[in-house]
């Protein structure tokens, strides 16, 4: 029967064969935090390798996301379907084992990691999201949702300065199901950290209010245990343990030193290593009893069907909830979602409002929200500008309850807790600030792009147009940036109706991100027929045409009323234009050839107006097409001033038209 030291050995064993054979990754980390992984997931993470969507699972994240092999091997261990021929092939191509932890590539993988603090922030929403749903759906003697969230991490974790954003408002939260161990090696790709990291660490994460256990020794299974029991036991403060381990442990060479972090050990010291921690056995070879002692399918199976024994009596004391919770779950919009989105769209139309896109984007969260429960949201700071409050809107608090988050000042972090909650499941999250700081949430708006998953970004000020603030506030670049993305939708309406779009589309979408970008001045309201509205939803469209028009101007946002004004000046010129409003241009991109080439024909001259970076647009209107835009930073002074001064007007887009032509 294999002994505890086996089992964490085989971690390391699989580690640095798998490093070694693909002469690239971190088996450093692997190897030190083995004995850590062996007591987490074989006594304390209740899982099922046999169904890793299982809602009431434990969620496992692996912050230090360059330890990827940790994980690999733990899930190939307990039972996922991870054959031994893919850890064989750890970051070759089309892999399940790539360099990062990647979700969708690997059953049990909950979050992509890597960008390091980004999965500790993920962890603190998978936390919040499940304490969100518990206040919602637990009734007394029915607590259906009721799991932990355990995240490994390291110095790098806590020196990106997201950490300090996440973690901060975690302990303000008292998130008690949530559960961060420290791999404190000292180590780092440069060497030892003392010469440029000497926090107090859990000094750090008391005055946040954590729950901190300092100095476990991260090889001794028996301390290892018992700080995860005793973190399990705090209830209303998230725990952080802080464990002291050796990087590569069984090294006789590498251990404690930057040589074995973010490269192969070498063949001859894989064969000290297994000499020295008396591993006989070939590369890739586990042998029998070494895999009984981490298989978890049998146990994870117990654990399912005792939590769908409790689920079935909760279906049958409360069926409306139940369904509620599985359709949340699911992914699924409530059926009658369509039909009040429609409902809505249409008033939207009738009342013809001329107001701040931001407005229009709180109109349609007030009457979107009624409709769809699992819609959370939020604002870093910016509640009152962002418009992101609704009349039924409550404060997320200690207790848990509650649809919507104050980040403070957390832009990063905020969105990165929100990927968390979209990664829970059960959740839908929105939250607010002004475009210009997308700069500090850019990487999580990245990695939502990346894992395609529904989160949603909602950004206001979106131009020079929010006027007096001046440059540090107004966007130049950030829209043009944002749509560089893959993956990510990026809207920016022009007025009520294409803003009420913009949202339904991003709630609609199932599979990736979206950024929703709204103006803080007043847009004219453009009439519609029936048949342009539909039009909408494919990212754009011909607003205004007129016959054989002799250019297109393209225009988005505030820009559209310029576009709208300056066909009226060059028809009164005898010069038709057709007009096309193109709310976002990575859904147009996705149409099909004959949509595209009927809104934007070809052999007609065009001219695209945007209050932003020019060179974006050349992708529509080529090099013998036209631009009016924005190269350059803003100025403080009152919207009105800055379009004239900036020469964005109808009389500089009638100029290019005449150029061009």
């Amino acid at each position: 029967m294999a002994t505890r030291t086996d089992l964490a050995n085989a971690i390391r064993a699989l580690a640095m064969d798998a490093v070694q054979q693909a002469n690239s990754g971190h088996p450093g980390m692997p190897m030190g935090m083995a004995e850590i992984a062996e007591v987490l997931w074989n006594y304390h993470l209740r899982h099922n390798p046999a169904n890793p969507g299982w809602a009431n699972r434990d969620r496992f994240v692996l912050s230090n996301g360059h330890g990827s092999m940790l994980l690999y091997a733990l899930l190939h261990l307990s039972g996922y379907a991870l054959p031994m021929e893919e850890l064989k092939r750890f970051r070759q191509l089309h892999s399940m084992t790539p360099g990062h932890p990647e979700l969708g590539m690997t059953p049990g993988v909950e979050t992509t990691t890597g960008p390091l603090g980004q999965g500790l922030s993920n962890a603190v929403g998978m936390a919040l999201a499940e304490k969100v749903l518990a206040a919602a759906f637990n009734r007394p003697g029915h607590e259906v949702i009721d799991h932990h969230t355990y995240v490994f991490l390291g110095d790098g974790c806590l020196m990106e300065g997201i950490s300090h954003e996440a973690c901060s408002l975690a302990g303000t939260l008292r998130l008690g199901k949530l559960i961060a161990v420290y791999d404190d090696n000292g180590i780092s790709i440069d060497g030892h950290v003392d010469g440029w990291f000497t926090d107090d660490t859990p000094k750090r994460f008391e005055a946040y209010g954590w729950h901190v256990i300092r100095n476990v020794d991260g090889h001794d299974v028996n301390a290892v245990d018992a700080a995860i029991r005793a973190s399990k036991d705090i209830t209303d403060r998230p725990s952080l343990i802080c464990c002291k381990t050796v990087i590569g442990k069984g090294s006789p060479n590498k251990a404690g030193s930057h040589d074995s972090h973010g490269a192969a050990l070498g063949e001859k010291e894989v064969a000290a290593t297994r000499q020295n921690i008396g591993w006989d056995h070939p590369p890739f070879e586990i042998p029998p009893d070494v895999y009984a002692g981490w298989d978890a399918r049998v146990k994870g199976a117990a654990w399912e069907a005792q939590w769908n024994v409790k689920f079935a009596a909760y279906s049958k004391n409360f069926p409306m909830e139940a369904a509620e919770f599985m359709r949340r779950m699911s992914g699924e919009l409530p059926p009658n979602w369509r039909q009040h989105a429609d409902g809505f769209l249409g008033k939207v139309n009738e009342k013809a409002e001329s107001i701040a896109s931001r407005k229009a984007s709180q109109n349609a969260i007030e009457a979107l929200a009624p409709a769809l429960p699992e819609l959370i949201g939020g604002s870093a700071d910016l509640a009152g500008s962002n418009l992101t409050l609704w009349s039924g809107s409550k404060s997320v608090g200690k207790a848990g309850g509650g649809n919507y988050i104050y980040y403070g000042v957390r832009e990063f972090g905020m969105s990165a807790i929100m990927n968390g909650m979209t990664l829970h499941g059960g959740l839908i999250p929105y939250g607010g600030t002004f475009l210009t700081f997308s700069d500090y949430s850019r990487n999580a708006l990245r990695m939502a792009a990346l894992m395609k998953i529904r989160t949603l970004f909602v950004f206001t000020h979106d131009s020079i147009g929010l006027g007096e603030d001046g440059p540090t506030h107004q966007s130049v670049e950030h829209a043009a940036s944002l749509r560089l993305i893959p993956n990510m939708d990026v809207w920016r309406p022009c007025d009520s109706v294409e803003s009420t779009v913009a949202w339904i589309a991003a709630i609609e979408r199932r599979d990736g991100p979206a950024c929703l970008l709204f103006s803080r001045q007043n847009l004219p309201f453009q009439a519609r027929d029936a048949g342009r509205i539909k039009q909408i939803a494919r990212g754009g469209y011909v607003l205004s045409d007129a016959a054989s028009p002799k250019a297109v101007i393209l225009a988005t946002g505030s820009e559209v009323s310029l576009a709208m004004a300056a066909q009226k000046q060059l028809a009164d010129a005898g010069i038709a234009v057709r007009v096309v409003s193109m709310p976002s241009t990575s859904v147009f991109d996705r149409q099909d050839a004959t949509y595209r080439d009927a809104v934007l024909p070809k052999g007609v001259r065009r001219v695209a107006v945007e209050a932003g970076v020019t060179d974006y647009w050349r992708k529509y209107v080529g090099l013998e097409g036209a631009v009016v835009g924005l190269d350059r930073f803003g100025e403080s002074a009152p919207a009105g001033e800055l379009f004239k001064f900036f020469g964005l007007t109808a009389e500089a887009v009638v100029a290019a038209v005449k150029r061009v032509i």
